[in-house]
């Protein structure tokens, strides 16, 4: 007998048992019988037991190594023996079986046939549920019955039996016209219903199928007997041939089996009925009927409960009322009854009161007092029970749902809440913003924890609100639209410009401290920290890209999932460098991307969407890669490298796109993405090896594009390809004279690479007569508009990639210049100058400025839902057609154009004078004109610096043209002046990216003398003769502002120098940003632009340099060496003075307050610097300037400052600096007044008068000096007692003098006499007491001139020696005032003595 396993035996000696066991061949002890399911049955006793194999675990057969972890397979139902298996039933019926949706339930809904039952209307109760049974309902003289038989059983028994009495065998009638489709319940023969009579007392003694029941009132049973009686005289008037005929025509629409079987039971149920009868004749037990009556609500009239409320307050109508017989329920709890009312009706708002925000399952925002019906389930909450629609905070609840359909509607819902928000729907309808609102929350964080659910449709529907959140519909549209256009492909990352607050508090620390701190996890911060200022920092802190990862790799989410997490990802990626480059290295993540998204070889996808995306290309996969090498070169060569993108821009773009095996649009997507990424691959000078492979394959498609062109209507999608294929050629084509002119170059990016371009001149040369049709073709329906608006973008890639051609032909040293100078030629003269000649091209000019974002600030309105912490560009999709992105936008094509037109000109400088004409068209310059207009400054956002960026090319472009055309034709001086006033503008304007164009404007337009026409027209003389008209000849200065603005034109070189030494851009943003415009591919290290804080030169950049000798000053104890200061000083304010005189809306930007503070620094930089004569003289001029009646009025420094903390501050140090060192000079103490007078802050007085008083006998300027009226500093009164009580202190302690301090004596003096003789009832007691001391105290003056000038001071009078005029004699109510006061004066003596 073998042993039982004991304590303490391992495993194995169980195996060992085990092998005991089977050798011994014994009986086990149990026996294993398989029990039959319900559904089939127990097998019967004759079947025997199934035994099944025994799973016998043998050591030596394990693995050494654990088997792989891989999802298994979906279990599949084993099917039961008699049923059928999958492959022996319909498909279509198996679908249709196990179809869940609500329209298949509605669709299976098959009407029961009533025709054998008898229609009883319910009876009206009045209650919503129906009676409950109670056992003391039973009789107690029930039967016996054999075995056990429930309560529900007996229950239907009693039911039939009293059914089966209802209608006795002898009071049958005929069947009385029933209805299509119905049968009565007795079989009888259709001979004897014939025979009946049908006017027999006991046939129609009543109705049958209509009594009443459901009508109200007492004239129920009168209707229903009139309905019968009708029916009856209907049934009499026809034959019995007729009705036999009727009855026939039913029979035979019937089935006969069913007929078969009402006929059958019809006689079974006559044969019982006379039973029954039978039984009751012969006093046999009778079966009681239980006769349920209807429960009525309680009434009034009933005593009341303790329960029950009190008489005022309203009743609770319940739909079923408790009684006695129940159990737990003598105590009726009213308040948990309340859910089972019907709803309260919708309340109108009286009121401006606001009301929660509801939305519906799509959400849309419903109204307050919308009333919609229960069934659309949008009343399922407790708060405002009677309000349709679910509020955030109730929708919030609902995803942390145990059922998961309710958590994936709740998301579902949100999504459709946020994207109806972004697109605008919801307006001002709202109080405040509800992504901030979702994002404040905690949405952000709902949805991640979302993606980690057990369940996949609440996976897919995280993932879809997660895409409604980051993705603005409309973003991708413009920059795909703008890929092809003029620097196109480089693009401003979607992050935050605002730097975060804990970064401020850090500028003190080192460079190389501050980077290791940039990123989230060295600084430890919590990801809810990071998303209130960056959303997709936030997101990425969370370890999102793993999750997405693994829903991808392993869920194998459906296609809208799929593209979801691809939109997701783009946008991830085009949120920085940081971003990409964390896409890029996650584990296994672009792995599976590449693998299930980009195959090479897949099954053949018919028209509609495929069922899963795994497997099959995607358009959306490909664009991710694009972006991804968008951000830098570095990724582009790692996603070439690492992904072996090469075989797959091969496979996609060997083929055309009808050939692919996919759905013709996604093809076609698919095949322009390839064309994209290539493009951006060789924009880094990568990617040029696969130009050699597919070389047949891209002459062929551009032999084709004219076929493709002509088609009618023109498809957009083809038009995109054929725009992104001459991208893509374009950029093959500088990559071929990349190498022409090497240029070495110390740059930070040392790990570029340096290898020679794979492409050659020779490679390349043949495209141009290519590519020439294909613009000619295009060009013809510029007089078209409709068509005009689909192909315009082959028109553009046309003219870059032509401007691309003649640049680099020119460069190539084996070329003979004397055949690309004819072939220029050659186009101009057949091409370009007969279209600068069509009048379509001035409808372009003229659209500028209507298209202009620049002239038009609407255009550039910030989204409904836009977000600092989450950037978006923030378009909703279909760009009106005149924007700059629109259909009818202009700017794409004359940007192309005039990038043509420049390289030509720069080549051939013979043409430049022909090309140069575009320049006169009409619209350009009424749009020039409307970009210098003065007007506020369009506010930085994402759309905004989007959109400026490529109005800023147009304009560069425009402007270089005209200064090469200057260089070999003299300009119309109004051309000049406003060529010159857009160079200025533009100069102000131009954002991070564009460090380039900044630095070639200050090379060439600004500083030209060419733009400057008024140096030879006459306007230095203009300029004195100005000032001797407003200033009078008295006032004219030593040396007149026409002689400082002609010294100022010729050193025009200096000025530039200078500007370029302390206003050039930091010299690797200026070498990365050159690179990228001259088509260096060798050194563009990114197409990422940095993120537009804000412009690169400030508005007041004329005084930078000026503020950077501030700043150094003020940084070293000895200055800087005067003769640096004095020339930078010069250089400056003799700009400034040209620009104050000639370019004035140049500084209309430039409050005159923050211009005053820009010169007073020329005084703070050295203590000899403003005693040089230029530099008096240039400050001089400026300060007559600034002190002009139209320009006076508008100065303000009480306001704000640009690049200014504050102006008191500032004023102090200039005071204490003009104590230490003026040496009473002029100029100096003309600064030092200029801020005192009446209209500006006490502050500024008080500082003198109080801290400074030793200053005020250095302030010797003579009152027909000073540039203001007196009167700026006289009027209105001063209000301020502790500055009066100051003027009065320096006038009587002799710190204020006439000889020393002019004007302050004059003022001084107006503003005291103004107070001891102010008579204001209002004053107070504290004013009233401070103003009789101080007349005492001049009354009693030892001074008798003073107190001559205090007392009978009358008017200033800047012509008299005293710079007032006095009273001769005191008018009267000054008299008796002052002698109401000596009196007292002279009492208050008397008594002394």
């Amino acid at each position: 007998m073998l042993s039982r396993p004991k304590p303490g035996e391992s495993e194995v000696d169980l195996l060992r048992f085990q092998s005991q066991f089977l050798a011994a061949g014994a009986a086990p002890a149990v026996q294993l019988v398989k029990k039959g399911s319900r559904r089939h049955g127990s097998p019967g006793p004759e079947q025997p037991p199934v035994q099944d194999p025994r799973d016998v675990v043998m050591l030596d057969d394990l693995p050494d190594l654990p088997p792989a972890l891989v999802p298994a397979p979906t279990k599949r139902a084993r099917p039961y023996s008699g049923q059928p298996g999958p492959e022996d039933e319909d498909p279509e019926e198996r679908l249709s079986r196990h179809d869940q949706h609500i329209t298949a339930v509605l669709t299976r809904i098959v009407e029961r046939d009533t025709s054998s039952v008898a229609v009883n209307l319910p009876i009206p109760s009045g209650v919503a549920f129906p009676p409950v049974f109670h056992r003391s309902r039973e009789r107690q003289g029930k039967p016996a019955a054999p075995g056990k038989r429930s309560i529900f059983a007996q229950e239907i028994a009693a039911r039939r039996v009293s059914e089966s009495r209802v209608l006795l065998p002898g009071e049958a009638g005929p069947i009385l016209g029933p209805p299509k489709g119905a049968m009565t319940c007795e079989a009888t023969t259709p001979k004897d219903q014939v025979s009946q009579p049908f006017g027999s007392s006991h046939s129609l003694q009543g109705p049958r199928l209509v009594t009443g029941e459901g009508l109200r009132g007492q004239e129920a049973k009168q209707e229903a007997q009139t309905i019968h009686e009708e029916n009856v005289a209907r049934l009499q008037a026809m034959a019995p041939e007729e009705i036999l005929q009727e009855q026939q025509q039913l029979l035979a629409q019937l089935d006969p089996s069913l007929v078969a079987f009402l006929r059958s039971h019809g006689c079974s149920r006559k044969q019982a009925g006379e039973k029954t009868v039978k039984e009751q004749n012969l006093g046999g037990p009778s079966i009681p009927v239980t006769i349920e009556e209807p429960v009525m609500s309680v009434s009034a009239s009933e005593p009341r409960k303790e329960n029950e409320p009190e008489p005022e307050a309203p009743a609770l109508r319940l739909p079923v009322s408790p009684r006695k017989e129940w159990l737990h329920m003598d105590t009726v709890e009213l308040e948990k009854l309340h859910w089972t009312q019907d709803l309260p009706p919708v309340r109108r708002q009286q009121t401006q009161e606001r009301m929660q925000a509801r939305f519906s399952l799509q959400g849309e925002l419903l109204a307050p007092d919308v009333d919609l019906p229960t069934h659309l389930g949008l009343h399922h909450h407790g708060e405002e029970a009677e309000r349709a629609g679910y509020s955030l905070q109730e929708l919030f609840h609902l995803t942390r749902s145990q059922v998961s359909q309710q958590r994936a509607l709740a998301l579902h819902v949100l999504s459709q809440i946020i994207g109806r928000a972004r697109a605008g729907e919801f307006g001002g309808r709202l109080v405040g913003s509800v992504l901030r609102l979702l994002l404040d929350a905690g949405f952000l964080f709902l949805l991640r924890f979302s993606l980690d659910d057990r369940v996949d449709g609440v996976v897919a529907a995280a993932i879809r609100a997660l895409r409604a959140l980051l993705v603005v519909p409309g973003d991708e549209e413009l920059l795909d639209i703008t890929f092809s256009w003029y620097h196109g492909a480089s693009f401003f990352p979607l992050m935050p410009s605002q730097e975060d607050q804990e970064d401020e508090d850090e500028e003190d620390e080192p460079p190389a401290e501050r980077a290791k701190r940039k990123s989230p996890e060295d600084r430890g911060r919590h990801p809810p920290e990071l998303a209130r200022h960056d959303v997709i920092k936030g997101l990425l802190a969370t370890n999102l890209l793993p999750r997405l990862r693994y829903v991808l790799e392993v869920t194998c989410p459906g296609p809208t999932a799929v593209l979801d997490i691809l939109a997701v990802l783009i946008r991830l990626a085009r949120h920085s460098l940081e971003s990409a480059t964390r896409v890029l290295e996650c584990p296994r993540l672009m792995e599976t991307i590449v693998r299930e998204f980009l195959p090479t070889s897949w099954a053949p996808v018919e028209g509609g969407s495929p069922p899963s995306l795994h497997g099959v290309p995607c358009a959306a996969a490909m664009k991710l890669l694009r972006v991804l090498a968008s951000a830098g070169r570095n990724i582009a060569a790692r996603l070439l490298s690492s992904f072996d993108l090469r075989s797959r821009l091969l496979r996609f773009l060997a083929e055309a796109p009808q050939e692919l095996a996919l759905p013709p649009e996604e093809a076609e997507t698919l095949s322009t993405e390839a064309l994209r990424l290539w493009a951006v691959s060789a924009s880094y000078g990568q990617g040029g090896d696969l130009y050699r492979e597919l070389y047949p394959v891209l002459l062929r498609a551009l032999q084709a594009m004219p076929t493709e062109l002509s088609t009618c209507p023109p498809q957009p999608l083809a038009i995109q390809r054929a725009a992104s294929l001459l991208t893509l050629l374009t950029q093959l084509t500088l990559g071929a004279g990349s190498m022409a002119h090497e240029q070495s170059s110390d740059s930070a990016e040392a790990c570029i690479s340096a290898t020679p371009s794979p492409i050659t001149w020779t490679q390349v040369s043949g495209l141009q007569p290519l590519v020439e049709p294909c613009l000619r073709q295009t060009l013809e329906s510029l007089p078209s508009p409709e068509k005009w608006h689909v192909l315009h973008p082959v028109p553009v890639a046309c003219l870059l990639f032509l401007g691309t051609y003649y640049h680099t032909w020119s460069q190539q040293p084996s070329a003979c210049p004397e055949d690309w100078l004819q072939d220029m030629e050659r186009l101009s003269q057949e091409l370009l100058l007969p279209l600068l000649q069509q009048p379509s091209l001035g409808s372009l000019w003229d659209s500028l400025r209507l298209c202009s974002p620049l002239c038009n600030s609407l255009l550039c309105v910030p989204a409904p839902e836009a977000l600092p912490s989450l950037v978006s560009l923030g378009s909703t999709g279909g760009c009106p057609q005149l924007s700059l992105a629109g259909s009818a936008s202009p700017f794409p094509f004359l940007t192309a154009l005039l990038s043509l037109l420049n390289t030509l000109a720069q080549i051939h400088k013979g043409l430049c004078g022909q090309l140069a004409a575009v320049l006169a068209a009409p619209g350009l310059q009424n749009y020039f004109l409307q970009c210098v207009a003065p007007r506020a400054a369009l506010p930085l956002t994402s759309f905004s610096t989007w959109a400026l960026r490529h109005e800023h090319h147009l304009q560069y472009l425009a402007l270089s043209l005209a200064q090469k055309a200057a260089v070999s034709q003299p300009v119309p001086a109004t051309s000049a002046a406003l060529h010159h006033a857009v160079a200025l503008a533009l100069l102000s304007r131009l954002l991070p990216g564009s460090e380039y164009l900044a630095h070639e404007l200050l090379l060439s337009c600004v500083f030209r003398l060419e733009f400057l026409p008024e140096s030879t027209s006459g306007g230095p003389e203009a300029a004195d003769f100005s000032d001797q008209l407003s200033l009078g000849s008295s006032g004219e200065p030593p040396c007149g502002r026409g002689a400082l603005l002609a010294q100022a034109c010729r050193d025009l070189p200096s000025i530039r120098s200078c500007y370029l030494a302390h206003c050039s851009p930091a010299r690797v943003s200026l070498l990365v940003s050159q690179a990228l415009y001259r088509g260096d591919l060798r050194h563009v290290p990114t197409l990422m632009l940095p993120v537009p804080t804000e412009p690169l030169l400030p508005t007041d950049w004329p005084f930078q340099p000026l503020i950077r000798l501030y700043h150094q000053a003020s940084g070293t104890p000895l200055g800087l060496p005067p003769t640096d200061a004095t020339g930078t000083a010069m250089r400056v304010l003799q700009w400034v003075l040209v620009l104050e005189s000639w370019r004035p809306q140049a500084l209309l930007a430039v409050p005159p307050a923050a211009r005053l503070a820009r010169l007073m620094c020329v005084f703070l930089v050295d203590s000899e610097l403003f005693r040089e004569t230029p530099v008096q003289r240039l400050v001089a001029a400026l300060l007559a300037q600034l002190c002009q009646t139209q320009v006076l009025p508008n100065l303000n420094l009480d306001c704000p400052l640009p690049g200014l903390t504050s102006f008191p501050d500032l004023y102090a140090s200039f005071l204490e600096h003009f104590e230490a060192v003026s040496f009473g000079d002029h100029l100096f103490g003309t600064l030092v007044l200029l801020p005192l007078q009446r209209r500006f802050s006490v502050t500024l007085r008080l500082a003198l008068f109080g801290e400074h008083v030793g200053a005020l006998r250095a302030l010797g300027l003579p009152l027909t000096q000073l540039p203001v009226s007196l009167e700026y500093y006289t009027s209105p009164p001063e209000d301020s007692v502790a500055l009066l009580q100051l003027y009065f202190r320096a006038l009587v302690s002799g710190a204020l003098r006439a000889r020393w301090s002019p004007v302050l004596y004059v003022v001084a003096v107006a503003h005291v006499n103004s107070f001891i003789f102010s008579q204001d009832p209002k004053s107070s007691d504290e004013v009233k007491a401070a103003r009789k001391s101080m007349l005492q105290k001049t009354w009693l003056l030892a001074d008798e001139g003073l107190r001559q000038h205090l007392l009978h001071y009358k008017l200033p009078n800047p012509s008299l020696p005293e710079g007032f005029e006095l009273y001769s004699q005191l008018p009267p109510l000054r008299r008796q005032h002052l002698q109401s006061l000596t009196s007292v004066v002279l009492q208050d003596r008397g008594t002394a003595t």
